[in-house]
């Protein structure tokens, strides 16, 4: 919606006006302000588009959560080093439903930039390893079931890598 270095300057001035307030005798006033100017911090750290999408991708609405990453005009100037990481997971993840190359460039770019959460990079590794057992890279494919079975701390996938690790068997 607004640009980061912008959601900063606006907090940056409500702070100002929160002291300003507080000064006047407007106690109540500036700690609104004060708690209010933490939003665009936040929103500067997670974007509101991102988080809009994740919750279209958790009740399975891939057009939805499409529709919000396109009002992402330039991901490159418009978002943080972590929230590109994430705009490419979450086009890597719609994307591995139809066109698994296209998906596999989104996976290694998010995994490239960095994402904030093990699982996150588990389900990205093991959709690399996907791929690469599609295409019958079995080395690849080994090396990115066992990273991503050791980023996977919670046990949440356990039964994706041992059905991967089955299948592997067999080339």
């Amino acid at each position: 919606m607004f640009h980061r270095f912008l959601k900063l300057i606006i907090a940056g001035l409500m702070i100002v006006v929160a002291i300003w307030q507080m000064t006047e005798g407007y106690i109540g006033n500036g700690i609104f302000l004060l708690l209010l100017s933490t939003l665009p911090i936040i929103l500067y750290f997670r974007n509101e588009f991102i988080l809009l999408a994740f919750l279209r991708m958790r009740k399975q609405d891939f057009v939805g959560a499409q529709k919000w990453l396109s009002y992402i005009k330039n991901p490159e100037t418009a978002l943080v080093k972590k929230q590109q990481g994430y705009y490419n997971y979450l086009h890597g993840i719609m994307l591995s439903q139809t066109n698994l190359i296209q998906a596999e460039k989104y996976f290694k770019k998010a995994i490239e930039l960095g994402l904030n959460m093990d699982m996150d990079l588990a389900v990205a590794k093991l959709n690399l390893a996907g791929v690469a057992l599609t295409r019958r890279r079995k080395l690849e494919a080994t090396n990115l079931l066992n990273e991503a079975k050791k980023l996977d701390k919670q046990g949440m996938l356990k039964d994706q890598i041992v059905m991967m690790k089955e299948q592997l068997k067999r080339i």
